[in-house]
């Protein structure tokens, strides 16, 4: 392999984690999409469940240097990801410290399964490094973040995290989807575990779903002990498609990410809007710590409509932007977390989290800003005359 410490950002994308294809000579890699590999005199045990087929073995290369880690595993989603990491580092008695902003599948999966396994947990009154130290118990063993935080965007200082979990011996957890690997390495800060949904950034083109962790090489073996019993693997073709997209990643998170300081700077100014979540705003309270510790501010934002405009109906006038249930792609997209990522909050358990009806997650897009101006503007004007 080439040194990829003094390979440029483009070329790791493009060029680290290929697979060569010896026979044919082909510019991308070939697809082995076998479920059955020879094991008499063969070192490797080969088998899709056990994230080593050719694909996944060059690919998790890929992820580990683009995270500046040793190591990586590819899932069937994020949550397949998430999931493995936290039983990988959990078990009965154990304790866990959970940032209270979080993607609410995390949020539901740890409130409806972690029960049954005799796991004990604690969520954080907001997601400041000083509501994390008086949770820390004897048995507390894991601390797990989100940031950029969906959908609120917040920001959780990560040094901060990593020096306290360090201190107390905890393991760390990062779901980086947000941010990716572009805008964002909290390995650089001394987390343990990076997970990411790759079915977003990592994918970009809204056609697959994929999830990845990146970790040490120590951390990616105990998790593989884990993850093979539950079956979380990713199919070849998958795989496949995943190494497509992260060969442009750096230049469509890049772009999406500068017109999102420009949606999130028009959105600020809007009188129809009565709050814009997004770190690269000054107005945004931890504003400096995303400064600090981000690449780029990232192409996700969030804002309230004013109480006289229906979430709803404001989408449904939308002519260029598409409500979506996902996000990350080319393409600009909107959705009410009320309805989709966190309908299974409670309306109070929502507004604790300080998620309101009026709020609109948006997935900034690579087309021109004008353009998606104009179409706020039009459905704006729609949905109030409705």
């Amino acid at each position: 392999m080439k040194n990829s410490n003094k390979l440029g950002i483009n070329t790791i994308c493009v060029h680290i984690g290929e697979v060569e294809d010896k026979q044919f000579k082909g510019a991308v890699s070939p697809i082995y999409p076998s479920t059955s590999y020879a094991f008499d005199g063969v070192d490797i045990k080969r088998y899709p469940r056990y994230f080593n087929t050719p694909n996944q073995e060059f690919l998790r290369k890929k992820i580990a240097i683009l995270e500046h880690t040793e190591d990586a595993l590819i899932f069937s989603s994020g949550m397949a990801a998430i999931s493995a990491a936290l039983f990988a580092f959990l078990k009965k008695g154990d304790h866990i410290i959970i940032q209270q902003v979080i993607y609410g599948g995390t949020f539901n999966f740890i409130a409806n399964e972690f029960d049954k396994f005799g796991i004990e947990y604690s969520f954080t009154e907001s997601d400041k490094i000083e509501d994390f130290n008086p949770l820390i118990r004897p048995n507390t063993k894991v601390i797990y973040i989100e940031t950029p935080s969906n959908p609120l965007l917040g920001i959780t200082d990560i040094q901060a995290i990593a020096a306290l979990s360090k201190q107390h011996q905890i393991i760390t957890m990062i779901d980086n989807t947000f941010a990716s690997p572009i805008n964002q390495n909290p390995f650089d800060f001394g987390i343990d575990i990076i997970l990411h949904s790759a079915t977003k950034y990592m994918g970009g083109h809204s056609d697959i779903s994929a999830g990845a962790i990146a970790a040490t090489k120590e951390h990616i073996d105990l998790i593989w002990k884990t993850a093979i019993n539950y079956g979380g693997n990713l199919s070849d073709q998958t795989v496949w498609l995943l190494e497509r997209s992260l060969k442009t990643m750096n230049l469509r998170v890049k772009e999406q990410t500068k017109n999102a300081q420009i949606m999130a700077e028009y959105l600020e100014k809007n009188p129809n809007i009565d709050a814009v979540y997004y770190p690269g705003l000054l107005s945004h309270p931890q504003y400096e710590i995303a400064k600090k510790q981000m690449n780029g501010f990232g192409a996700m934002l969030s804002f309230e409509l004013k109480n006289t405009i229906d979430a709803m109906n404001f989408q449904r006038q939308l002519r260029l932007i598409k409500p979506s249930m996902s996000l990350a792609g080319l393409e600009s997209t909107t959705v009410s977390p009320v309805q989709t990522t966190h309908a299974l909050l409670s309306e109070v358990e929502r507004l604790e989290r300080g998620i309101k009806n009026g709020l609109i997650r948006f997935s900034v897009g690579i087309e021109e800003t004008r353009d998606l101006i104009a179409d706020i503007e039009q459905a704006i004007e729609k949905a109030i005359l409705c």
